[in-house]
């Protein structure tokens, strides 16, 4: 289904990303500082949900694109890198300024769940992202593209479980240890403008060989 290069490069590019604190990681700190760790792992949940309710509308839509005309669908891959060019660019260069947690008040385990399922469904820069970066990593010819669609989805979703779980359960020391590497707030912005530079690149290497 998928090769060792394809399936490596997706699990480094998605590692990478989830290294740099983004608003969904911010999201589970101040849940966790606000209302516990059980509400942290229960945020974590949600937002995990929401990616893979993004990752079925995309396999879905974009699968759809594919049955319709290969074309449609090699036009759509070329958009998402340009997008994700465009993103990185645009990170580089930004000016870096200091990550602001989120204002949330203390809820239940239940209602953090669900509220971040909304924040993740309901973010279009997130719907955006999930149309632009999975094609890149989807090749039909080596099968089902809706399969290999959710798969890379469920892989995605697993790994941030497993981080914001992490992140939940040591929210203290990993909150120490943002303030003594004070280089990360600077370079962050960089290292993931890097992160889809190179993942929009991608396609146009493949794109000559």
């Amino acid at each position: 289904m998928f090769t060792l290069s394809t399936l490596s490069a997706f699990l480094v590019i998605v590692l990478g990303l989830f290294l740099i604190p983004g608003p969904a990681v911010l999201l589970v700190v101040t849940r966790t500082v606000q209302s516990g760790r059980k509400e942290g792992v229960m945020t974590g949940l949600g937002i995990a949900t929401g990616d893979l309710i993004h990752t079925l509308f995309a396999a879905v839509g974009l699968s759809a694109i594919l049955m319709t005309s290969a074309l449609a669908f090699n036009f759509i891959k070329f958009a998402g890198a340009a997008y994700l060019l465009y993103l990185g660019i645009r990170a580089i260069l930004e000016k870096p300024a200091d990550p602001q947690m989120p204002k949330v008040s203390p809820v239940s385990a239940k209602d953090s769940y669900r509220q971040a399922i909304l924040v993740e469904v309901l973010n279009p820069k997130t719907a955006l992202f999930f149309l632009a970066f999975l094609p890149q990593f989807v090749h039909p010819e080596q099968g089902s593209a809706i399969f290999q669609f959710l798969i890379l989805g469920c892989i995605l979703v697993v790994l941030s479980v497993i981080y914001t779980t992490i992140i939940a359960f040591s929210v203290r020391a990993v909150m120490q240890q943002v303030k003594r590497i004070a280089w990360l707030g600077r370079w962050s912005g960089k290292i993931v403008g890097a992160i889809y530079i190179g993942l929009g690149l991608k396609v146009a290497i493949q794109s000559r060989t």
